[in-house]
């Protein structure tokens, strides 16, 4: 393991919620907050509607800037997203987490939890000067967002499909088809 569960966690709800905003666009309706609220296993307050909703879809164009931008451009970002949420770490354990850091109350806005977890997790990357960790899609027409925490640093597609079709591209350019 490269960085603390939490980290990666955070780190991979904020290239989901991000690359959400890909056509199509898969954070559109409140059942799908829900379910990606569920699979991250987010804990605190939940409004459940549209303005939450809407909140956190635009929430993703900032995470985006931060997630692809330069150290330290990424690190300017994650202090006024602090500086916002008036941060204040503390550590905290949970249901099935044991200690780590939560930054804000858990009666803050979606939102806002959302944007100060990935500013603490971006914390280690940009500390670790870890930043190549993080990098856009190598497939054709793709701009989504890849972390990559594999060992050789070898990952460059943000999801199996982006992979499999440049494959497929490559073997058909090979066989002439």
């Amino acid at each position: 393991m490269l960085f603390a569960h939490d980290t990666e966690v955070s780190l991979t709800a904020a290239v989901r919620l991000v690359n959400s905003a890909s056509d199509p666009d898969t954070l559109v309706t409140i059942a799908d907050l829900d379910d990606f609220y569920t699979e991250f296993e987010y804990t605190g307050r939940r409004d459940g509607d549209m303005s939450e909703l809407e909140e956190v879809r635009q929430l993703r164009h900032e995470l985006r800037e931060m997630l692809t931008g330069e150290r330290d451009d990424a690190a300017e970002i994650v202090n006024r997203m602090l500086a916002q949420a008036g941060a204040v770490p503390r550590l905290v354990r949970h249901n099935c987490w044991d200690w780590h850091v939560h930054a804000v109350d858990p009666e803050a806005a979606l939102p806002t939890r959302m944007a100060v977890e990935t500013a603490m997790a971006m914390i280690e990357l940009i500390r670790a000067d870890e930043m190549s960790r993080l990098g856009v899609c190598a497939g054709q027409a793709c701009d989504g967002v890849v972390l990559d925490l594999s060992r050789n640093r070898s990952r460059k597609f943000c999801s199996t499909a982006c992979g499999n079709r440049v494959a497929v591209a490559h073997y058909r350019a090979r066989r002439g088809s």
